[in-house]
């Protein structure tokens, strides 16, 4: 079987790719992630998916998959907090509305050079959580190394509500546009990533038949 590398370093893409049962190696890109003047988050995340896959496609052998993620609240991208306060605004901010995450999906085979991009926009309802619990979460230190200062799978502080979309893709990788993009390969893969990404994300997802229906 050809090598397949995931170039992520984030640890939430490993524990969620693990479900496709493939053997597969972990190799991060270092990037320059400034964004564009004018580039629009779809365009943004795209390329930087893209840009990582080509740079670790350069240096290595195999069928490489990349992926970023991006938080959008109105226009504004938000990163990583870089500290506490930062990350409170964050919260504060994002808290009682929707907001977006884009996650872009870039594969490349080195043996043949072909490619595939794909997109996916996820609108995620904050729920009205108190500055108290704010504060316990940022206690935690969860949020520091977290897009947006916050990690929807977070049990104690669970900040989203009533989600209708890919909540793999707000984790940081969407399985079902990775299935239909990993198809395009000819690669064999479980037929129940559907069922597998659900049982572990306790999520019964609404869109993931509409999603493969595109492969």
């Amino acid at each position: 079987m050809e090598k397949i590398i995931l170039a992520s370093n984030s640890p939430r893409r490993k524990d969620l790719f693990l479900l496709f049962d493939l053997p597969f190696e972990v190799i991060p890109a270092d990037i320059d992630e400034a964004q564009l003047p004018g580039e629009l988050p779809r365009d943004y995340v795209e390329r930087l998916a893209r840009c990582k896959a080509d740079i670790v496609a350069s240096l290595h052998e195999g069928l490489v998959i990349a992926a970023d993620t991006i938080v959008v609240d109105q226009d504004q991208l938000l990163g990583k907090p870089g500290d506490e306060e930062e990350a409170r605004a964050m919260l504060q901010q994002l808290r009682s509305r929707s907001h977006q995450v884009y996650t872009g999906i870039a594969l490349i085979q080195t043996s043949t050079g072909q490619t595939y991009d794909d997109v996916c926009r996820t609108d995620v309802p904050m729920r009205d959580y108190t500055d108290q619990e704010i504060s316990d979460y940022i206690a935690t230190k969860d949020p520091m190394d977290k897009a947006g200062a916050y990690a929807i799978q977070h049990a104690g502080f669970h900040p989203v509500e009533e989600l209708s979309e890919c909540y793999a893709s707000v984790m940081g990788l969407p399985l079902c546009h990775l299935v239909v993009g990993l198809r395009k390969f000819d690669l064999e893969i479980p037929q129940d990533i559907p069922g597998r990404c659900q049982a572990t994300l306790n999520y019964a997802c609404p869109v993931y038949e509409k999603i493969l229906a595109r492969s």
